[in-house]
């Protein structure tokens, strides 16, 4: 087996060990995780968690001191050009000629590549919704216009893996939804990876597919964004019933139930999903009318806070 069949065998991105120690301090500290192909990855902590170190090793923008990054298999420190070949990124802010159209900049950046086609630029414009601009110049462009200009630039030469480091930082709330929705897109159109830092728990929630959860260098974990609330604690159930008193007392006679508590009319459980329809047919036949039953779920802000032990995350 080759390079390249290994490479597609395996996870896009591979990270072992990853560290950083800077004047006796360490930065990243022993970092693991992968990333597989199609995946919007999320890379979440407060600043100053070792997110922008990690990506900058990540990039080969600084050294690592201890472990290993895998592109396609390929080893970043070992055969760094080679590696580079599948990545596009955007660390801080993306840089382009303001004073050229955006196509001009896409032309420009294209040559810096062998064998990108001018139907290439057409098709990356398309992808992150530019066409309509595309010809104008970047000095006229918006934050969130620029942010999708350094998009395209970076996947024009067909990346395996997008690594953004907080693209979201100074765009407004209809920038910040273009950018989920055209990332989404990227990952089903070009079948491309996405890493995506951020310290906005909002907008990880709704953008990605897995998160990890970085603290002073550690890797606190990595998990769905969905089963991150349900496993921390998040299997709360209101039911809202005209007899509150009543059918807790029902229910407790019935089955375990965890109370938390009664508010409006309304009984807080804490129980498996499961057991909701054993609950409303335990109800029924009481002669309890319901009038609502819903999870509560956790957020992933209030996960992270819960895991982390912080009281803010700026």
């Amino acid at each position: 087996m080759n390079e390249r069949t290994q490479a597609q065998a395996g996870p896009v991105v591979r990270i072992q060990r990853l560290s950083k120690k800077i004047g006796g301090k360490t930065i990243v500290d022993s970092l693991t995780f992968d990333v597989p192909k199609g995946e919007v990855f999320g890379f979440l902590g407060p600043n100053g968690a070792g997110k922008t170190t990690t990506i900058r090793m990540m990039v080969g923008l600084i050294r690592m001191s201890h472990g290993s990054v895998l592109i396609n298999g390929i080893d970043v420190e070992k055969h760094f050009e080679q590696a580079m070949n599948h990545v596009g990124a955007i660390v801080e802010n993306p840089e382009m000629y303001k004073f050229l159209t955006g196509y001009q900049n896409l032309i420009h950046f294209a040559g810096m590549h062998p064998n990108i086609p001018a139907s290439r630029i057409d098709e990356v414009v398309d992808l992150v919704g530019l066409k309509p601009r595309i010809h104008d110049k970047v000095k006229t462009y918006s934050l969130g216009m620029r942010q999708r200009l350094g998009v395209a630039q970076a996947i024009l030469h067909k990346p395996s893996v997008l690594i953004l480091d907080e693209p979201t930082n100074g765009l407004d709330p209809a920038g910040i939804r273009e950018l989920r929705d055209y990332l989404r897109n990227l990952t089903r159109t070009e079948g491309i990876s996405v890493i995506v830092s951020s310290h906005l728990l909002s907008e990880m929630e709704l953008m990605c597919d897995r998160v990890a959860i970085i603290q002073t260098g550690k890797l606190i974990d990595v998990k769905p964004v969905r089963q991150m609330a349900h496993d921390s604690g998040g299997g709360k159930v209101l039911i809202e019933v005209d007899r509150p008193q009543e059918a807790l007392a029902v229910l407790s006679r019935s089955m375990d139930v965890g109370f938390v508590g009664i508010a409006d009319g309304q009984l807080e459980l804490r129980i498996e999903r499961e057991l909701i329809p054993q609950i409303a047919a335990c109800l029924v036949m009481a002669d309890i009318r319901i009038y609502g039953i819903r999870n509560v779920t956790k957020t992933l802000e209030e996960t992270f806070l819960e895991m982390t032990g912080v009281g803010a995350i700026g």
